[in-house]
């Protein structure tokens, strides 16, 4: 019998066993997690023998010790602005004081020496402004995706011989009893007086099995589709050089939509992720300069939420990336002159481009995958970046497609993010209230300090 269950070894799971282990070490806690551990999480595109996805039974970019955010650029963002709706549960004094621990943590085990940037008083706002753009203030901590491995590897290391950790294991059920929790994992049964959820984006389907089963209210949240944008790193230096990430809101003339910067990467690499066998973009950057690239990547994406009659945003997203799967194999490029110049890319074009790709994708045609609403307000916002950054809206810009950002659907809890049966917590970007490493990592140590009161 443990004291506490945590499923999930993402940033919520993590955080909640160290910040459990730091005022409760003598209490009995156990980790499930359906990833490997993060030693063994390798993906096997090597970009020779194998050049794309191969859809492997548990994706090692999506799953394992450090969840989805593993081989991340390990941007945390420091902000109440962005990053979810954390804030709305807990205040937002206290959500900044938690996602400022955490990076007090994440800096003694092995961040130390890497940079804070910060909006505050940058001339950047006010230029955007002048070009019907809006910067979002926040402070970021950008560990780089070999440091952000490193304080894992510590964390880790930290906690092997404090908590029991189950790797490669599926929790198929939660089940409420009158002790507290069983969760079933083939024809093993573990046993818990308090049960923490923290599935991860990449848990979606299950965690909506799990509501059903235990009767959980929940909300439909919205979807964000898009493109991942590359080119040449000089074009966005001034930005990137202040600010590193530029998270920039942008409302279309044509249809008021807002279109948004997402994951911003200097220097860094266009790479592929496997959410449930669907093949989508995303990027990453590293601090170590040996590995960096000549260029930028980012994400625009186009928020959709939908209510009545139909309600499941992330199965329109998984719809549309199924569809680039199906016309390109996985992931397509396309130059920014051949979308809207109507031509589909071919590969002689990409080769002839002169931002050199950073992930090997298929030449194809954009507009017959994002719904044409989509594809204009990310192309205005090309257009609207392009008097902020010149050089963004260059014929040989590339973009990448899909990118699809999936929210779990909004757990009903309290403001203990406890759900109607006590003792059962989700947390992470599981719960569908936190869409960030540091908003999910906030919400680890949050829920650990309720139930260290508690137990």
């Amino acid at each position: 019998m443990y004291d506490v269950l945590i499923i999930g070894a993402g940033p919520g799971g993590i955080f909640s066993a160290y910040e459990l282990m730091e005022r409760k070490p003598d209490l009995k806690i156990a980790v499930f997690e359906v990833g490997h551990p993060l030693e063994h999480r390798k993906c096997p595109i090597d970009g020779d023998k194998i050049k794309s996805c191969i859809h492997c039974k548990c994706c090692s970019i999506m799953s394992g010790f450090g969840g989805a955010g593993a081989f991340s650029d390990g941007k945390y963002n420091i902000t109440n602005d962005f990053g979810g709706t954390l804030y709305e549960y807990i205040g937002k004094k206290t959500a900044i004081e938690l996602m400022e621990y955490v990076d007090g943590i994440n800096l003694r085990f092995g961040g130390e020496g890497t940079k804070l940037y910060s909006t505050a008083g940058t001339k950047f706002k006010k230029t955007c402004m002048q070009h019907g753009l809006h910067l979002l203030d926040a402070s970021v901590r950008h560990l780089g995706t070999d440091i952000n491995y490193i304080v894992l590897e510590h964390l880790y290391d930290h906690l092997k011989n404090k908590v029991d950790f189950y790797f490669d294991c599926a929790i198929e059920t939660v089940e409420k009893t009158e002790k507290g929790y069983k969760v079933y994992s083939d024809d093993t049964t573990f046993e818990g007086t308090k049960c923490i959820i923290s599935a991860g984006r990449s848990g979606s389907k299950w965690m909506q099995k799990v509501c059903k089963d235990l009767d959980i209210h929940t909300n439909s949240n919205r979807v964000d589709l898009g493109v991942r944008v590359e080119l040449p790193a000089e074009i966005f230096s001034d930005l990137t050089d202040e600010l590193y990430e530029s998270k920039i809101v942008y409302r279309t003339e044509k249809y008021e939509d807002y279109v948004r910067t997402f994951c911003m990467n200097p220097k860094g690499a266009v790479v592929n992720e496997n959410t449930n066998g669907i093949v989508t973009v995303n990027g990453h950057s590293y601090e170590d300069p040996a590995k960096q690239t000549h260029n930028t990547n980012f994400a625009l994406l186009v928020a959709k939420h939908f209510s009545e009659p139909f309600k499941n945003s992330n199965e329109y997203g998984e719809s549309i990336a199924k569809l680039s799967n199906m016309l390109g194999g996985g992931v397509i490029v396309q130059r920014f002159g051949d979308l809207i110049r109507g031509k589909r890319s071919t590969q002689q074009r990409i080769n002839e481009s002169f931002t050199v790709p950073t992930l090997n994708a298929a030449a194809g045609d954009l507009s017959l995958v994002l719904p044409k609403r989509i594809l204009d307000g990310i192309i205005e916002m090309i257009y609207a970046l392009d008097k902020v950054a010149p050089g963004t809206a260059n014929d040989d810009t590339l973009l990448y497609g899909v990118e699809v950002k999936f929210y779990n659907m909004e757990v009903e809890v309290d403001h203990n993010l406890m759900t109607c049966h006590d003792g059962l917590y989700v947390i992470g970007d599981g719960s569908g209230i936190t869409h960030s490493l540091s908003h999910a990592s906030a919400s680890g140590v949050y829920v650990a300090r309720q139930i260290a009161e508690t137990i």
